[in-house]
């Protein structure tokens, strides 16, 4: 798989000598560790009525709702719908002085193809005459490429403006495996985004097979890469064990997937709320691993009803977190 490199700007040579320019999440205090889930709209999560009060109707109302509870969101919106500076602007408004965001990269810029109307206008007239329905990486030119991030970041500048911008992360395929090119492909994206923290989760098994999982952390530590601890087991998802390991001094992120085929309505809770014992453990190792790092996220990614709502509230009561 191969994904054209951003060329607009001459970035400083790729590899552990470069030195990403990150500014600490703040305000540095009572939040060092934060704990939140994925998305504050999912239509599961609406339809039960559980978590939002009756009057919060709107988007704004329900992420305000929302931060009052959790310093942390990991939005999922942006990765598949271009997110606009006006909107990007209403989160940082909406939201207190603490709270931080986590966003998704747009698919295209990790390798998966997107609808054709999902583009940005300035995209689609970059594109010209395309006859496809469906946009693949390979499909955009180097400039075009360029400036899509460069509208994607420029979209983003609320949140970084405020100080609440955390990582962006990145979700490789399958068929992204550990080889050169990517590899290569890697070093262009942290040579681009000095400015970010860059959080990369891998779904091709070849990144952490037994034989290959210490290079691989090894290779994001040495660019500052953050390490996605993800465990799905816990929630009964067939993963490969966590790597409980620290790649970048400023973040670590732990994410805890649901259960699969988990939100498909709002009666769909085919699985029990994680035990206290589950949820204890789960707070040792956060506790265990937030003190090698400045910010420690955890997100529970789970679309049935207001499951994860509950196991982050649950969780936080165990750090002894308060909102």
């Amino acid at each position: 798989m191969q994904l054209p490199a951003p060329t607009a700007q001459q970035p400083p040579e790729a590899g552990p000598e470069t030195e990403p320019r990150l500014q600490p999440l703040r305000p540095p205090g009572p939040h060092r560790i934060r704990v939140g889930t994925a998305g504050w709209e999912h239509p599961s999560l609406l339809a039960c009525g559980r978590f939002y009060p009756a009057d919060c109707r709107s988007s704004t109302e329900r992420l305000q709702h929302y931060a009052s509870r959790f310093a942390l969101v990991e939005v999922t919106s942006t990765e598949d719908e271009w997110p606009s500076p006006e909107v990007v602007q209403a989160w940082a408004d909406a939201t207190p002085a603490d709270f931080v965001f986590n966003l998704r990269v747009f698919r295209v810029f990790s390798g998966r193809s997107i609808p054709v109307d999902a583009l940005p206008m300035t995209v689609r007239a970059a594109l010209g005459a395309f006859t496809h329905h469906t946009v693949q990486p390979d499909d955009l030119p180097p400039a075009v490429h360029e400036l899509m991030w460069e509208s994607f970041l420029q979209a983003l500048q609320p949140l970084q403006a405020a100080g609440k911008l955390g990582a962006l992360q990145w979700r490789w395929p399958v068929g992204f495996a550990a080889a050169a090119p990517a590899r290569v492909l890697l070093d262009d994206w942290r040579a681009r985004l000095t400015d970010h923290l860059l959080a990369v989760a891998f779904d091709d098994p070849s990144w952490f097979h037994p034989g290959q999982a210490h290079a691989t952390l090894e290779f994001q530590k040495e660019r500052g890469l953050v390490n996605v601890v993800e465990d799905g087991r816990l929630q009964g998802v067939h993963a490969t064990a966590a790597h409980w390991e620290v790649t970048n001094p400023h973040l670590a992120l732990v994410r805890l997937p649901g259960p699969p085929g988990a939100g498909a309505g709002a009666d769909d809770h085919p699985h029990p709320d994680l035990s206290d014992a589950e949820l204890e453990n789960l707070a040792m190792n956060v506790r265990s691993l937030s003190q090698r790092v400045l910010n420690t996220h955890v997100v529970f990614d789970d679309a049935v009803q207001d499951r994860a709502q509950r196991h982050a509230e649950r969780l936080m009561r165990l750090l002894g977190l308060g909102r």
